[in-house]
Protein backbone atom coordinates (compact mmCIF):
# COMPACT_ATOMS: atom_id res chain seq x y z
CA UNK A 1 0.00 0.00 0.00
CA UNK A 2 1.42 3.36 -0.94
CA UNK A 3 1.58 6.42 1.23
CA UNK A 4 -0.98 9.16 0.54
CA UNK A 5 1.90 11.62 0.27
CA UNK A 6 3.98 9.49 -2.12
CA UNK A 7 3.76 11.63 -5.23
CA UNK A 8 6.20 9.48 -7.14
CA UNK A 9 4.27 6.20 -7.12
CA UNK A 10 2.57 6.86 -10.46
CA UNK A 11 5.81 8.08 -11.97
CA UNK A 12 7.57 4.93 -10.80
CA UNK A 13 4.80 2.68 -12.16
CA UNK A 14 4.73 4.40 -15.55
CA UNK A 15 8.51 4.33 -15.82
CA UNK A 16 8.82 0.65 -14.91
CA UNK A 17 6.02 -0.31 -17.31
CA UNK A 18 7.43 1.75 -20.19
CA UNK A 19 11.01 0.62 -19.59
CA UNK A 20 9.91 -3.01 -19.40
CA UNK A 21 8.20 -2.76 -22.76
CA UNK A 22 11.00 -0.86 -24.46
CA UNK A 23 13.74 -3.18 -23.20
CA UNK A 24 11.68 -6.25 -24.05
CA UNK A 25 11.36 -5.07 -27.67
CA UNK A 26 15.06 -4.16 -27.85
CA UNK A 27 16.30 -7.38 -26.28
CA UNK A 28 13.86 -9.45 -28.31
CA UNK A 29 15.22 -7.89 -31.49
CA UNK A 30 18.82 -8.43 -30.37
CA UNK A 31 18.05 -12.03 -29.50
CA UNK A 32 16.94 -12.93 -32.98
CA UNK A 33 13.22 -12.31 -32.68
CA UNK A 34 11.24 -10.11 -35.02
CA UNK A 35 12.67 -6.59 -34.96
CA UNK A 36 9.18 -5.16 -35.43
CA UNK A 37 6.59 -7.24 -33.62
CA UNK A 38 3.15 -7.63 -35.17
CA UNK A 39 0.02 -6.01 -33.78
CA UNK A 40 -1.06 -8.97 -31.64
CA UNK A 41 2.36 -9.14 -29.95
CA UNK A 42 2.36 -5.38 -29.36
CA UNK A 43 -1.16 -5.51 -27.93
CA UNK A 44 -0.17 -8.27 -25.54
CA UNK A 45 3.02 -6.40 -24.61
CA UNK A 46 1.09 -3.18 -23.98
CA UNK A 47 -1.41 -4.99 -21.75
CA UNK A 48 1.38 -6.75 -19.82
CA UNK A 49 3.41 -3.57 -19.33
CA UNK A 50 0.31 -1.63 -18.26
CA UNK A 51 -0.44 -4.30 -15.69
CA UNK A 52 3.16 -4.20 -14.45
CA UNK A 53 3.00 -0.40 -14.20
CA UNK A 54 -0.22 -0.47 -12.19
CA UNK A 55 1.15 -3.10 -9.81
CA UNK A 56 4.41 -1.17 -9.31
CA UNK A 57 2.49 2.08 -8.68
CA UNK A 58 0.47 0.39 -5.94
CA UNK A 59 3.54 -0.98 -4.12
CA UNK A 60 5.59 0.95 -1.58
CA UNK A 61 9.31 0.96 -2.48
CA UNK A 62 10.77 -0.77 0.56
CA UNK A 63 14.13 -1.88 -0.71
CA UNK A 64 15.39 1.17 -2.58
CA UNK A 65 17.28 0.60 -5.80
CA UNK A 66 17.40 -3.19 -5.34
CA UNK A 67 13.61 -3.29 -5.19
CA UNK A 68 13.34 -1.18 -8.33
CA UNK A 69 15.80 -3.48 -10.09
CA UNK A 70 13.73 -6.52 -9.09
CA UNK A 71 10.55 -4.88 -10.36
CA UNK A 72 12.26 -4.03 -13.65
CA UNK A 73 13.52 -7.61 -14.01
CA UNK A 74 10.02 -8.99 -13.46
CA UNK A 75 8.57 -6.43 -15.87
CA UNK A 76 11.12 -7.24 -18.56
CA UNK A 77 10.56 -10.96 -18.25
CA UNK A 78 6.80 -10.51 -18.48
CA UNK A 79 7.26 -8.21 -21.49
CA UNK A 80 9.62 -10.64 -23.17
CA UNK A 81 7.18 -13.46 -22.44
CA UNK A 82 4.38 -11.45 -24.04
CA UNK A 83 6.48 -10.97 -27.18
CA UNK A 84 7.40 -14.66 -27.20
CA UNK A 85 3.73 -15.66 -27.37
CA UNK A 86 3.34 -14.00 -30.76
CA UNK A 87 2.29 -16.35 -33.59
CA UNK A 88 5.44 -15.77 -35.67
CA UNK A 89 7.92 -16.27 -32.84
CA UNK A 90 10.75 -18.68 -33.75
CA UNK A 91 13.57 -18.52 -31.20
CA UNK A 92 13.30 -20.35 -27.90
CA UNK A 93 16.71 -19.94 -26.29
CA UNK A 94 18.06 -16.73 -24.85
CA UNK A 95 21.01 -15.44 -26.81
CA UNK A 96 23.97 -13.77 -25.07
CA UNK A 97 23.18 -10.41 -26.68
CA UNK A 98 19.58 -10.57 -25.42
CA UNK A 99 20.70 -11.44 -21.89
CA UNK A 100 23.32 -8.67 -21.98
CA UNK A 101 20.68 -6.15 -23.06
CA UNK A 102 18.42 -7.20 -20.18
CA UNK A 103 21.24 -7.24 -17.63
CA UNK A 104 22.50 -3.80 -18.65
CA UNK A 105 19.02 -2.28 -18.83
CA UNK A 106 17.99 -3.37 -15.34
CA UNK A 107 20.50 -1.34 -13.25
CA UNK A 108 20.59 1.58 -15.71
CA UNK A 109 16.79 1.78 -15.72
CA UNK A 110 16.60 1.47 -11.94
CA UNK A 111 19.11 4.31 -11.48
CA UNK A 112 17.22 6.50 -13.95
CA UNK A 113 13.89 5.83 -12.25
CA UNK A 114 15.25 6.51 -8.76
CA UNK A 115 16.88 9.74 -10.01
CA UNK A 116 13.57 10.83 -11.54
CA UNK A 117 11.81 10.11 -8.23
CA UNK A 118 14.33 12.20 -6.30
CA UNK A 119 14.03 15.02 -8.82
CA UNK A 120 10.26 14.97 -8.61
CA UNK A 121 10.34 15.05 -4.81
CA UNK A 122 12.65 18.05 -4.88
CA UNK A 123 10.48 19.82 -7.44
CA UNK A 124 7.29 19.22 -5.45
CA UNK A 125 8.99 20.41 -2.25
CA UNK A 126 10.30 23.55 -3.95
CA UNK A 127 6.91 24.41 -5.41
CA UNK A 128 5.21 23.80 -2.07
CA UNK A 129 7.70 26.07 -0.25
CA UNK A 130 7.31 28.77 -2.90
CA UNK A 131 3.51 28.70 -2.63
CA UNK A 132 3.63 28.84 1.17
CA UNK A 133 6.04 31.78 1.03
CA UNK A 134 3.89 33.55 -1.55
CA UNK A 135 0.72 33.05 0.50
CA UNK A 136 2.36 34.25 3.70
CA UNK A 137 3.64 37.36 1.90
CA UNK A 138 0.19 38.20 0.52
CA UNK A 139 -1.69 37.85 3.81
CA UNK A 140 -1.27 40.94 5.97
CA UNK A 141 0.02 40.20 9.45
CA UNK A 142 -2.56 40.33 12.20
CA UNK A 143 -1.75 43.33 14.37
CA UNK A 144 -3.42 44.47 17.53
CA UNK A 145 -4.92 47.97 17.41
CA UNK A 146 -2.62 50.71 18.60
CA UNK A 147 -3.56 52.78 21.60
CA UNK A 148 -4.29 56.28 20.47
CA UNK A 149 -2.23 59.02 21.97
CA UNK A 150 -4.18 61.18 24.38
CA UNK A 151 -5.36 64.47 22.91
CA UNK A 152 -6.12 67.37 25.27
CA UNK A 153 -9.03 68.56 23.17
CA UNK A 154 -10.59 65.09 23.09
CA UNK A 155 -10.23 64.82 26.87
CA UNK A 156 -11.83 68.23 27.38
CA UNK A 157 -14.69 67.33 25.03
CA UNK A 158 -15.27 64.11 26.97
CA UNK A 159 -15.46 66.07 30.21
CA UNK A 160 -17.85 68.60 28.74
CA UNK A 161 -20.20 65.96 27.42
CA UNK A 162 -19.96 63.95 30.63
CA UNK A 163 -23.23 63.90 32.66
CA UNK A 164 -21.37 64.89 35.83
CA UNK A 165 -20.66 68.39 34.57
CA UNK A 166 -23.93 69.17 32.85
CA UNK A 167 -26.18 69.36 35.96
CA UNK A 168 -28.30 72.40 36.74
CA UNK A 169 -28.58 73.83 40.17
CA UNK A 170 -26.29 74.60 43.03
CA UNK A 171 -23.63 72.16 44.07
CA UNK A 172 -24.56 69.56 46.58
CA UNK A 173 -23.67 69.81 50.28
CA UNK A 174 -20.01 69.27 50.99
CA UNK A 175 -18.97 70.22 47.46
CA UNK A 176 -16.08 72.53 46.99
CA UNK A 177 -16.86 76.11 46.03
CA UNK A 178 -13.74 76.25 43.87
CA UNK A 179 -14.85 74.32 40.84
CA UNK A 180 -12.67 74.78 37.83
CA UNK A 181 -14.21 73.96 34.49
CA UNK A 182 -11.90 73.33 31.55
CA UNK A 183 -11.80 76.13 29.04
Amino acid sequence: MRSPTDHTARLRGAAVGAASGAVAILAHGLGGGASTPDSSALTLLLAACTLIGVVVASLRPRYGIAGTMALLAVGQSVGHGALSMAPGHHHHLASPSMLAAHLIAIPVGALAIRAAEAGMRRAVTSVRRFILTLVSALVPPATCPRARAGDDRAEARRLLVSPAIGRRGPPGPGASHFFFAPA
